[in-house]
């Protein structure tokens, strides 16, 4: 899919196709001619009554012809006429009264809604932008961003006198804007009558998306208080949007424009969360199904400094919480909570780039005339390094890229749960593997110098990305499981220390050496080592190439089974879990030689 058919999803998204049909249908009604608006229609309920006042029972008494004076008063001009006919000599007019049907009912009330609307302005502002126009704190380039104005937004201009800017108020927000990308006067009008469409007017400081509408459902997603989003449907007590179902009783459904959606890290991050809690660990903590460590089985990692809605608190030291899409147990002694977890929240906190579209293009410079780097998968997250009217700077790995606007949502936010699950070790058939390191099972990891024990409460992994759950070879499973222990740990460029810090090549190199295989310290000279399989062939303990913006390979990562990969990623972000295709991958190697 293009940039442009991307674009073009989009805008069709953020506007019904009912909507869209039912102004091409005013549109043409408009252009046809008055008269026949009203008189054309067979299946039309229009009721005509003519009334004729003639003197000395002819129209004209010197013998004029029927036809030459008779004055007609149209629709147009009295839909609803109650004068008397004329009793003086001059002609008689004919009068029109009409009964509108219910299509013209409709047009008509939508007419007067979107007037009603445009009319709320005193200075209208239309962002005409393809993504989202940003709302800066200052009238600067790279002023703070407060908040972004989507295509097609509204907003009232307060000042117009900084050269090159414009001061302006929309959906709380209070900031502003290039000028070069507002519509303004009758364009501003013109645009925004398109964009007049029934909304869902968040009232509520925070609102659940649910996935059916149920209170029961699963949770999609937030909302929150001003925030306006396009109306699919009403049911039951519930509004449907593009991302799920929102109760009824916390949003106001009513015609209206877009406005602007706040980009504030307190308001954001802490509204995300009923009961807050911050994991309080320095690489880990292990989401179990059960709250016991002997039998509960591991679901999850919960990396440093992530957040949590902690949701219950058992006799015996344990957190039932909700984590991104995951919902286990942790020990309570590992999480923050109250005040403490609000202000360590508030310091970790980081603004994020989330895709929101599968494919999306990376380039290396913020033009859709930049070479195309890698593309990026649906729902990762990516730390932003910047943001441009359109474009968005992205850390990937250790280097940066830019993003359209239009394919990614940035917010504030926490890291969350990362679902994995140790991988299960088939049974050996006479051959041993080297160098064993056994995984504790225990609640936080901490990686020890050597060999560690058997994961405890395991279950059945992909042992392929694309093939069914089993386990996998003794030795697969003990890499993968061994790696696993270092997320968390340090990025440190030319590094070979999994506990002190290392780079990708490093940290590859490093868990491969502790089971016997030697491979050089460059991800490009690694990609030459070993034999080069497909995805469907992939199992735990191979491993993944990416490719730079020059199109080499410069970042590698080790398979561990799910879909997943771990990875030296980067300063920021240090050892992390991440889907294998996070970014197109360049290039997949066995490099154990089974």
């Amino acid at each position: 899919m293009t940039d442009e058919e991307k674009v073009t999803e989009k805008k069709n998204k953020v506007q019904p196709e009912e909507n869209i049909e039912r102004l091409k249908k005013i549109r043409q009604k408009r252009t046809s001619g008055v008269s026949m608006k009203y008189m054309a229609g067979a299946g039309a309920a229009v009721a005509v009554v003519i009334v004729v006042a003639v003197a000395g029972g002819v129209l004209g008494k010197s013998g004029e012809s029927r036809a030459g004076r008779i004055k007609v008063e149209t629709v147009e001009a009295s839909l609803e006429t109650t004068a008397p006919p004329e009793t003086s000599g001059e002609p008689a007019s004919i009068v029109l009264e009409t009964t509108l049907s219910a299509e013209e009912i409709a047009e008509k009330e939508h007419d007067e809604a979107v007037q009603k609307v445009l009319d709320g302005y005193a200075n209208l502002g239309i962002a005409g932008v393809s993504g989202y126009l940003n709302v800066r704190k200052i009238p600067e380039t790279y002023g703070e961003v407060v908040g972004k104005l989507l295509s097609g937004g509204a907003c009232e201009i307060i000042d117009t006198s900084t050269d090159g800017w414009y001061k302006i108020s929309s959906g709380g927000v209070t900031g502003y804007v290039s000028s070069q990308y507002i519509y303004t006067g009758d364009k501003a009008r013109e645009v925004a009558a398109e964009n007049v469409i029934e909304r869902a007017v968040v009232s509520a400081d925070k609102l659940n998306v649910r996935k059916e509408p149920s209170q029961d459902s699963e949770i999609m997603g937030q909302v929150y208080k001003d925030e306006r989003y396009p109306v699919e449907s009403i049911q039951d007590g519930w509004v449907q949007i593009d991302d799920g179902y929102l109760s009824a009783d916390y949003v106001t459904v009513r015609y209206a424009l877009n406005e602007a959606r706040k980009q504030d890290m307190r308001t954001t991050v802490l509204s995300l969360y009923e009961n807050l809690g911050v994991s309080n660990v320095s690489n880990y903590l292990n989401v179990r199904d059960k709250a016991s460590e002997r039998d509960g089985k591991i679901i999850a990692k919960l990396p440093s400094n992530a957040g949590c809605d902690i949701l219950e608190t058992t006799d015996d030291g344990w957190y039932k919480i909700r984590s991104g899409k995951i919902t286990g147990y942790v020990k309570s002694e590992y999480i923050l909570t109250g005040q403490q977890a609000e202000d360590k929240a508030m310091q970790v906190a980081k603004l994020m780039a989330i895709a929101n579209t599968d494919g999306v293009n990376v380039r290396s410079e913020p033009n859709t005339e930049s070479s195309i780097w890698t593309q990026i998968a649906s729902s990762e997250k990516f730390l932003v390094a910047s943001q441009q009217d359109g474009w968005v700077e992205i850390e990937l790995d250790d280097s940066t890229a830019f993003i359209s606007s239009d394919y990614v949502d940035v917010k504030y936010g926490l890291n969350e749960a990362i679902p994995y699950t140790p991988v299960v070790e088939a049974p050996a058939k006479g051959n041993g593997s080297t160098g064993s390191s056994k995984p504790s099972g225990g609640t936080t990891s901490k990686p020890g110098k050597g060999g560690s024990s058997k994961p405890s409460g395991g279950s059945a992994n992909d042992g392929a990305a694309g093939s069914s759950a089993g386990s996998v070879s003794s030795k697969r499973a003990q890499i993968a499981n061994y790696a696993v222990q270092f997320v968390g740990n340090p990025y440190v460029w030319g590094g070979t220390s999994l506990t002190n810090g290392a780079d990708c090549s490093g940290f590859t190199m490093s868990v491969m050496a502790h089971f016997g295989v030697s491979l050089p310290h460059s991800s490009s000279a690694q990609a030459g080592c070993g034999k080069s399989i497909k995805s469907s062939q992939m199992r735990p303990g191979d491993l993944v190439f990416y490719s730079g913006s020059g199109g080499g390979i410069n970042h590698v990562a080790l398979y561990i089974g799910n879909g997943q990969v771990v990875h030296a990623s980067s300063k920021r972000t240090g050892i992390k879990i991440s889907s294998w295709n996070y970014r197109s991958p360049s290039k997949i190697v066995n490099v154990l030689g089974d």
